[in-house]
């Protein structure tokens, strides 16, 4: 017979300014993040890795023994440094006094633990996932602006479609840039996928055919790739409308889903490009890059609040496995240097 274990002793109380105990924050109505998914951590550490910067100066806030007035101020202009906005800002502020007063909280880590969950909250419908398969094939278009790691973004969503066992052709529609191609074919050779090229071709007749044969040769996704482009040359934002009119051509139902990559690192400039893509095409959902070492890693609150387009994957470095699905309690919790 086994005896019975002894009961393990009564916690201490917490000290002026410490971590308070779970069952005490649960008990005065103060949420406590849940624990990132197992299979998730090694991501998990990635991202948190990434946003360092932006969740340091956030991090500092709660440094002191007591909630105050200087509290709320400092919270503010770290939230605004790390471009989240100024209407996210003041909605992220709002939820955190009513609920440090409601729950009768004193201590800044308890005022933490509130915004993480009011952060949560507010990214909540950029959750969405990217789903294959409605249509044969999904076709999905690419835009955004130079620099912004589009092609590159490609490739690794590729890489995430192939393991999940679809079958991708993609279109080199960037046939501007001679280097664009040479690069999208790289990605295409990595993930062992077939691609639809033309030199100095027309980028519409590109995607035309593109469409055209992942219909014949029966591939789930076809990825078309645009020339990068800044929202303010619109007669380059032109050639972008026209090219998902011949996309609806080849397959009237198309394009499927209309994807913009921004660079995280751009701050508010972010938003601005989500607005003017948003006008043009009609976006239905986002790809984040290169959140690795930003301090403005806020923006996504500021999307939430401003224009929120789903954002189906973020990214946090070069390998083809760095690109992973968003999940607004993950990024919270990297941000705020939980979880």
């Amino acid at each position: 017979m086994v005896a019975a274990p002894e009961p393990a002793p009564a916690p201490a109380p917490a000290r002026s300014g410490g971590l308070i105990g779970s069952a005490l924050v649960q008990a005065m109505d103060i949420p406590v993040a849940a624990p990132v998914a197992p299979e998730r951590q090694g991501w998990f550490g990635k991202l948190s890795s990434g946003l360092r910067k932006t969740g340091s100066n956030l991090s500092q806030v709660f440094t002191g023994g007591v909630i105050d007035e200087a509290l709320y101020e400092e919270l503010e202009s770290a939230l605004l440094l790390a471009d989240a906005g100024v209407q996210a800002t003041q909605t992220l502020l709002d939820a955190v006094r009513k609920k440090v007063a409601s729950s009768g909280a004193t201590r800044p880590v308890q005022a933490k633990n509130i915004l993480a969950e009011a952060l949560t909250q507010l990214l909540k419908p950029l959750e969405k996932p990217l789903v294959i398969g409605r249509h044969q094939p999904t076709v999905i278009m690419v835009a955004g602006v130079n620099g912004a790691g589009k092609t590159t973004s490609i490739g690794k969503l590729t890489k995430h479609l192939s393991s999940e066992g679809a079958s991708v052709l993609l279109a080199a529609a960037d046939t501007f840039r001679a280097a664009a191609r040479e690069q999208l074919a790289i990605w295409a050779d990595r993930n062992t996928v077939e691609i639809v090229s033309q030199e100095g071709g027309d980028p519409s007749a590109v995607s035309f055919d593109a469409v055209s044969a992942g219909r014949a040769r029966g591939k789930d996704v076809v990825i078309v790739d645009t020339a990068g482009r800044l929202p303010t040359q619109l007669h380059l934002m032109e050639e972008l409308r026209k090219i998902k009119r011949v996309v609806q051509k080849a397959d009237a139902s198309a394009p499927h889903e209309v994807l913009l990559v921004i660079d995280g690192n751009t701050g508010q400039n972010a938003l601005t490009q989500v607005k003017a893509f948003d006008a043009a095409l009609g976006l239905t959902g986002l790809v984040i890059t290169k959140l690795d070492g930003t301090a403005k890693g806020g923006v996504l609150a500021a999307i939430a609040q401003e224009k929120p387009v789903p954002v189906y994957f973020i990214g946090v470095g070069e390998k083809l496995e760095d690109l992973e699905t968003f999940s607004a309690r993950e990024f919270a919790l990297a941000l705020l240097g939980q979880g």
